[in-house]
């Protein structure tokens, strides 16, 4: 019975240990299932857009929100930085005197929206006699020296007209700020002045003498109407030189024109130029011209200028009288001043360059 029994008993305990065995498997199954059911249900839900939106947001920008937009930047040629116009002169009612030289009288001055135009006047007198200084009956051989390049450097300027010799004729540039200051105190201190009119060089563009330059390819008026922006700048001076110059000056259809309107306003020219072209247009049209016979300067050195002085003065014994143009530079004005000193015991005479319109051949 023993044995039966036992028989009996283990197809039970193996049920028993099978369904031990599956409960843990059918959980794992469960739980796959319920996975897979998440997803496909998450799917479901998020994956598939709605078919209405859920909200809708409307951004408004107001002007105060929005960054302005920075202005575009000059072009190159607007930075390039331009000579300073000088202030112009007043327009003198009455004559205005420098110490005892006329800086300004309203008989030879035509009131223009650029400025006071020099002009002859109804007396017939002229700038170029009303403004030169008194040259008395010294006799000698007559030499004249004119100074170019005055009024941008305010010290050098100062030093020209305090230590060069009255007699020496100064020019200055019309883009100084301090135009009419320098012209009266040098006419104070006795010196003859001129303008510097800006020219077309030879080796324009490379060098170039500024905005109001007169140029070969303009017509006659445009060139004019820069003449006259010169001329308006200042008052009290004899005439213009040429700044620069020497493919203007070679050009003598478009030099005639100013030349003659020079003349026909009472003014010299003073010609620093090596060609002669000028000087047979100016006396072609009879207008008062001097010409410089040398440089001093072309070689800034001591040495040099010394060497051209006494050129100078051999060119004024056998000519008579001779002419010479220095730059603004100290060692010019130094030997010049130093040079003047002696120059009444070899028997010659310092004076202004319109002492000498026109005199030479």
């Amino acid at each position: 019975m023993a044995l039966r029994s036992q028989n009996e008993d283990g197809p039970s305990q193996r049920r028993v240990g099978a369904s031990r065995v599956f409960h843990p498997l059918a959980l794992a199954v469960l739980a796959t299932i319920a996975v897979l059911g998440a997803l496909v249900a998450a799917i479901a839900l998020f994956g598939q857009p709605p078919a209405q939106p859920l909200a809708r947001v409307t951004l408004t920008l107001t002007p105060a929100a929005v960054a302005p937009v920075p202005p575009a930047p000059p072009p190159a040629a607007a930075l390039t930085p331009q000579p300073k116009a000088a202030s112009l002169p007043p327009e003198p009612t009455l004559p205005v005197y420098a110490g005892k030289a006329l800086m300004a009288d309203p008989a030879l001055i035509e009131s223009t929206p650029e400025g006071p135009l020099p002009r002859i006047a109804a007396d017939g007198r002229t700038p170029l006699a009303a403004y030169a200084p008194p040259f008395g009956a010294m006799r000698g051989i007559k030499i004249a020296i004119v100074i170019t390049g005055l009024g941008l450097d305010g010290r050098a300027t100062k030093a020209a007209i305090d230590e060069l010799p009255p007699a020496v004729t100064l020019a200055f540039a019309p883009y100084g700020t301090r135009l009419d200051h320098w012209l009266r105190l040098a006419r104070r201190k006795g010196h003859e002045v001129l303008l510097e009119v800006p020219m077309e060089p030879r080796n324009f563009p490379d060098s170039d003498a500024g905005p109001h330059s007169l140029r070969p390819n303009l017509s006659a008026d445009d060139n004019l109407a820069r003449l006259k922006w010169v001329l308006t700048r200042a008052t009290g001076y004899v005439g213009v030189t040429n700044l620069m110059g020497g493919r203007f000056l070679a050009e003598p259809l478009a030099l005639e024109p100013v030349l003659s309107f020079l003349a026909a306003r009472g003014l010299m020219f003073f010609d620093s130029s090596k060609g002669a072209l000028a000087q047979n247009v100016a006396l072609q049209l009879k207008a008062p011209y001097v010409r410089s016979d040398l440089r001093l300067d072309g070689v800034a050195a001591p040495a040099a200028i010394d060497q051209r002085l006494t050129k100078l003065e051999r060119l004024a014994r056998h000519a008579g009288e001779a002419v010479a143009t220095g730059s603004l530079y100290p060692v010019t004005l130094s030997h010049v001043a130093a040079w003047a000193r002696g120059l009444r015991g070899q028997g010659f005479v310092l004076v202004p360059a319109s002492s000498i319109v026109n005199s030479k051949p």
